[in-house]
Formats: C-alpha cells, structure tokens, sequence
C-alpha cells in the first residue's frame, strides 16, 4: 500500500531569498551592537563575583549531607534503611552492624552517598525518623578530580559540620 506524496513548492525563487545572507548579517550587527555598548559602558551589567563575594544562603538551602550526632557524640543513625529506600536517585548505601554503645540495636557501619548520583532532592531527610541526616553544610559547590572523591564515607559524614544554627534551621523550614 503506497501513501499519498505531496511535493511542496520551495519557497524563495531567488537567489537573495535562498542565500539568507542579509539576515545573517542583519543578526550579527545587532550582536555586535551589543557588543559595543557593553564594551564602552559595562556599568549596566549584572555580574556576579563568585567565589569572591559568597551569596547569602538561607538555611532552606539544600547543600551536602552531614550526619548529625547525640549530645554525647554517638551517632543519631540507627540503620534504618529509610532514605537509602526513599532516595530517587539510588545513591545511599548503607551496611548496618551492631551498636556498641547501647543505644539501640545497630548503626551503620557503612554509609556511603555518592554525590554524582544525587540529585539533592531532600527526600533522604524527610525520610529519617532520627534526624540523622542533613543537608544543612553551607557547603553549595563540590569539586573534585576523581569520581571516588565525590563518594562520601561515613567518616566524612560525620566530620562535616552544619553551617547554620538549630533555631536557623527549624525556622528554615528543612
């Protein structure tokens, strides 16, 4: 079976409406107009001098994760495998183990979030029932020069401290 061709007329006989070149260069006077006016006057500029003059961030902000710990230094994680099962993005690996100082029944021994994966949705610290996790560092841009540098560790989880007081954060709305 054989469908219907329609051949349609090609539109700019001749050889000023095929070649487009006056609007090429119609276009690139405008640019190079703008150009000019920004070269001669750049007061009118909106530039931004990161990462001289940091912007100011609100603790709703959402940054790296932190693991936040007890008033005596234990760990606030119980293993409970709800952000690692919340999580979109299926960056979170944890390893639980027993707990050692009698808290409750087991923690992490492995806590593992690998920041190329995640999307900083937030959905992890929603989902923990403990608090346990943030994502309240001040910390915005993440650099490195090797993928496993962008994998954090347990031990770089608990290290990093929040940028912003408990009243700032409660008050932030996280």
């Amino acid at each position: 079976m054989s469908g219907k061709i329609k051949i349609m007329e090609r539109k700019g006989k001749d050889l000023y409406e095929r070649l487009y070149l006056i609007e090429v260069f119609k276009g690139m006077a405008v640019t190079f107009g703008h150009f000019l006016s920004n070269l001669l006057d750049n007061s009118k500029l909106y530039v931004r001098h990161y990462p001289e003059v940091k912007p100011e961030i609100t603790a709703r902000w959402r940054g790296r994760h932190r693991l936040t710990k007890h008033e005596d230094g234990t760990m606030k994680c119980v293993a409970c495998f709800m952000c690692q099962t919340n999580c979109p993005a299926k960056c979170i690996m944890i390893e639980a183990g027993e707990r050692v100082d009698g808290r409750t029944e087991k923690m992490p021994v492995r806590f593992d979030i690998d920041l190329l994966e995640c999307i900083y949705c937030g959905y992890c610290v929603e989902a923990c029932p403990m608090d346990a996790i943030r994502m309240d560092t001040g910390i915005f841009s993440v650099t490195g020069d090797e993928r496993k540098s962008f994998v954090l560790k347990i031990t770089d989880l608990l290290e990093t401290p929040g940028a912003f007081t408990e009243e700032e954060y409660k008050k932030g709305g996280a």
